[in-house]
């Protein structure tokens, strides 16, 4: 990746939390004897930064409940981060009002991970894929709109003549291609792509995956693929990023994350693919137990799990370095050299 070049998507120092706390008595807790005023916060993304260059797939992996979904929607401007700054093509669209927002919703689409769930089931094929059209270009008559879709409904592999037909009358594989046609009508530049495939039959899967990569193929797209399905990652990645509880354990090349992976809790989770031909597992196992984001430890938030860790590691927030070609890796024992 030329890292020279300027990036489509730059994050810096993103963080992003959700108040959990309930109603006013629940806020309540007993403490010495007294009642004490506490609020739940779930600290989702804890301080995110990366970048996202033209033409690229870059995929965020990492176990259930890490931080991914929420990342993603943050990105597309779903969700208003508490503080961190998102630019889009060098201009800053974290702080824009509604309105200003709105070009960038049309360069910027969403893919969802359950297409039933994404998609409206009053609408039928034709209405769904018409309404970005209305708001994006209004200027366009009922002809072009139906052409339009017509041509981007071929592109995905679904027939156009089944345009008048509700989403429950699909398979799951089709609802996903039409999901994945909605985010091409307006002729977005970057797609954000929240586990695609993961609802679908393995079969299915690598026809959609083949259906994103002729859509990058043809339309000169950059992906930011969320998902837990390493086989997937290894398939479509230009680059891999490993979250572990909100925070970016590491960043490195698809091909390189594979071979040479650095951080403990990489190797942890490259190391439960199943493999043909090992007559041996060679599964790392984790201490503990996944630490709540409601309550993240001090210091690295992978201590607690981790079998190299030692006291700085408690008590210090490791800073991303860089390692290798273009790798960065957030791990005191990696940087001092006691994890190999």
């Amino acid at each position: 990746m030329n890292t020279q070049a300027k990036p489509l998507l730059k994050l810096e120092d993103v963080y992003k939390e959700f108040d959990v706390t309930g109603g006013f008595w629940e806020q309540f807790r007993w403490e010495n004897g007294r009642p004490v005023r506490k609020k739940a916060i779930v600290k989702a993304v804890n301080g995110v930064t990366f970048d996202i260059y033209q033409g690229e797939t870059f995929s965020v992996v990492g176990e259930s409940g890490c931080g991914k979904s929420t990342l993603a929607r943050t990105v597309t401007g779903l969700l208003q981060p508490e503080c961190g700054k998102i630019f889009y093509d060098g201009d800053r669209i974290d702080d824009l009002s509604y309105s200003q927002k709105t070009p960038y919703k049309k360069r910027m689409q969403m893919v969802f991970q359950d297409p039933y769930a994404s998609l409206n089931p009053r609408f039928t094929v034709r209405k769904t894929l018409e309404e970005p059209l209305f708001f994006h270009y209004p200027e366009l008559t009922r002809e072009q709109r139906l052409d339009r879709i017509a041509e981007v409904m071929e592109q995905v592999g679904v027939h156009p003549a089944w345009a008048e037909r509700f989403p429950h009358e699909f398979s799951g594989g089709q609802r996903q291609r039409i999901s994945i046609a909605r985010a091409l009508m307006v002729d977005p530049e970057f797609i954000v792509a929240d586990e695609p495939v993961s609802a679908l039959d393995v079969s299915v899967q690598a026809q959609i995956l083949n259906l994103f990569m002729e859509a990058q193929e043809k339309r000169g797209l950059t992906y930011m693929f969320i998902t837990h399905d390493l086989s997937v990652v290894a398939h479509i990645s230009t680059r891999v990023a490993v979250m572990y509880l909100g925070s970016l354990c590491e960043l490195s090349p698809g091909g390189e994350i594979f071979n040479n992976p650095r951080h403990p809790y990489t190797k942890a989770l490259l190391s439960a693919i199943p493999r043909l031909g090992e007559k041996k597992a060679k599964h790392i196992r984790l201490k503990g137990e996944v630490t709540s984001p409601l309550h993240l430890p001090s210091g690295c938030v992978f201590h607690k799990r981790c079998t190299y860790a030692k006291e700085i590691c408690t008590q210090e927030i490791p800073t991303p370095f860089t390692a290798g070609d273009n790798a960065a890796v957030a791990c005191h024992g990696v940087e001092q050299g006691w994890v190999g």
